[in-house]
């Protein structure tokens, strides 16, 4: 199973990632818990996924993280 791809993004999906961060107006200590995350460099499924980290939840398909979402905003695919 591929690790979830987190550098070397196309730049249109990671200027689109940061401006749902500034958008989202994400908790100063979740960024932490996403950091913590990527460096433990999880597996990537195949279809739809998102993970919780509290204020928000980060969506992605396949190998892709796609965008955040708010705590409440419904995500698609498998919980991590």
């Amino acid at each position: 199973m591929p690790k979830i791809q987190w550098t070397d993004l196309l730049k249109a999906l990671r200027d689109h990632l940061f401006e749902r961060v500034r958008e989202r107006k994400i908790a100063a200590e979740d960024p932490w818990k996403l950091k913590i995350r990527r460096e433990s460099e999880p597996e990537a499924p195949e279809g739809l996924w998102y993970k919780d980290f509290g204020s928000f939840r980060i969506c992605g398909e396949g190998k892709y993280p796609e965008t955040f979402l708010l705590r409440g905003q419904p995500a698609r695919g498998q919980p991590l």
